[in-house]
């Protein structure tokens, strides 16, 4: 049997991307019937992503209680790989209900962890016919764990980023800032409507969006960034546009001709003292007593 590995230079968009073509893979170097990645809360277990080879014998986004499910017992034996050949003649197996509609069928599972060591689900195989697995499947599947404990540590750091990438300043109780920083892609465009949206509904009254940290930006974003100032003013706040370079209106030209007839201003200390702000700098030594 052909052996695949995956390569260096392959890239995973996301854990779901990963998952997807880890079990794509290791359906060509095992042959069962069924591969799945199964996520649990401690009770419920869902199926996330499923290969079938044959017979559907695990269904994506299908839910069970997870004690009545082989991947308990793949968690119960810990950071190993869990081997049953025969599930008719194992002890642990027999006692879920489920384990009479395979027979003599086989299953191999092993937890997926979080890096804090709690358990995110599990990757396991399952036939009705009895499998022999070799040591290399093993070491497969334990390498795939793995992998995938990465990635979940990946998709978490991804999406913390994300959440700093469009923080919303207060400067009073009325009015934040939104300062827009480095590459804007239409992705984070969009990403960035849905964050501040959700934030700015808390209440406020004026909202300085400054781009002038931009670094490089996708000439397809002009849409999404209209489509957040257009939801800015139906909910009632004052969108204030600051900071755009000409490099800006350069690459988007429609967004920034767009902008015409909306409340703009060259920099954001403008912006702030037109809403009666005044930025003073405080002397750090003034009330020293080492004068």
């Amino acid at each position: 049997m052909h052996h695949q590995t995956i390569s260096p230079s392959r890239k995973f968009q996301n854990f779901n991307d990963a998952a997807n073509q880890i079990l794509n893979m290791l359906s060509k170097q095992m042959d069962i019937n069924t591969l799945f990645i199964a996520e649990n809360d401690g009770k419920t277990n869902t199926i996330k992503k499923a290969f079938n080879r044959h017979e559907e014998l695990v269904v994506e986004d299908s839910q069970s209680p997870l004690d009545q499910t082989f991947c308990s017992l793949a968690i119960n034996y810990g950071q190993e790989p869990l081997l049953i050949e025969d599930i008719s003649k194992d002890d642990n197996a027999g006692k879920l209900e489920i384990s009479a509609q395979f027979g003599n069928g086989a299953f191999i599972g092993i937890p997926i962890y979080y890096e804090s060591g709690e358990v995110y689900g599990t990757i396991c195989g399952l036939d009705k016919h009895p499998v022999s697995f070799t040591e290399e499947q093993q070491e497969m599947f334990e390498m795939m764990s793995s992998l995938l404990s990465y990635i979940l540590e990946l998709d978490k750091a991804q999406k913390e980023i994300q959440t700093l990438s469009s923080p919303l300043v207060p400067l009073s109780d009325e009015i934040s800032i939104l300062p827009i920083i480095g590459h804007i892609t239409l992705e984070r465009a969009y990403q960035l409507i849905e964050d501040v949206v959700m934030k700015a509904s808390e209440g406020i009254d004026f909202l300085i969006l400054d781009f002038s940290g931009i670094t490089q930006i996708d000439p397809r974003i002009e849409e999404p960034l209209l489509d957040l100032i257009k939801a800015l003013k139906i909910m009632g706040i004052t969108p204030i546009i600051t900071g755009i370079l000409p490099t800006m209106a350069m690459n988007v030209p429609h967004f920034a001709h767009s902008l015409k007839g909306e409340r703009m201003e060259a920099t954001l200390k403008i912006a702030i003292e037109q809403l009666g702000f005044e930025l003073t700098k405080k002397n750090e030594f003034a009330n020293s007593r080492w004068k």
